[in-house]
């Protein structure tokens, strides 16, 4: 399947685990897109099932979460928000089943922000977002956060000329200090 670049967020399946993830998906979204307005962008939210053992939550709680996330992207995407259809999927892989949904939807990229959370915690429950991205068959646009957005120090034009080169807590040539740096 061939794009050209302005197609590529033509038809999106975007997946949100829950509120705050659809909030920041949502801004990142709509800050990048940038005019070109997707003409199908489909919201999933997958409710994991344990495949057999008792799920943590029931279906019930899960797609009340589901509506409140869709509620929560809506509002943060603004007025891409009149494009945006919605879905609650089920199936004990999610990123299968997010792969699915775009399949369905014969969707030209699938869009996300990765959300955190650490090492052990990606061990243990599986890493979505790595998935998403090295085993889809078709374009994956992460999207940053915008606490992922990196602040830009002011210039200054003269160095401060009380600092050496390597910085204001670095030795000097006149430290006459006999203490060794570890």
């Amino acid at each position: 399947m061939w794009l050209a670049v302005t197609d590529l967020l033509n038809r999106l399946v975007v997946p949100v685990a829950e509120e705050d993830d659809a909030r920041r998906t949502a801004r990142g979204l709509r800050r990048h897109v940038d005019g070109d307005r997707p003409s199908e962008l489909t919201v999933v939210y997958v409710v994991e099932k344990a495949g057999g053992a008792p799920d943590a939550a029931s279906v019930e709680q899960r797609e009340q979460a589901a509506e409140e996330a869709f509620a929560a992207f809506r509002e943060a995407v603004g007025d891409l928000g009149d494009v945006v259809e919605t879905e609650v999927l089920y199936g004990t892989d999610v990123a299968e089943t997010i792969f699915e949904a775009a399949e369905e939807h014969d969707a030209t990229a699938i869009a996300f922000t990765p959300r955190g959370g650490g090492r052990l915690i990606r061990l243990l429950t599986g890493d979505v977002a790595l998935s998403l991205i090295t085993e889809t068959d078709r374009p994956v646009v992460v999207l940053p956060d915008e606490g992922d957005q990196p602040e830009v120090p002011e210039r200054t034009d003269s160095p401060d000329e009380t600092e050496s080169p390597e910085g204001p807590d670095s030795p000097s040539d006149s430290d006459d200090s006999d203490e060794e740096s570890v």
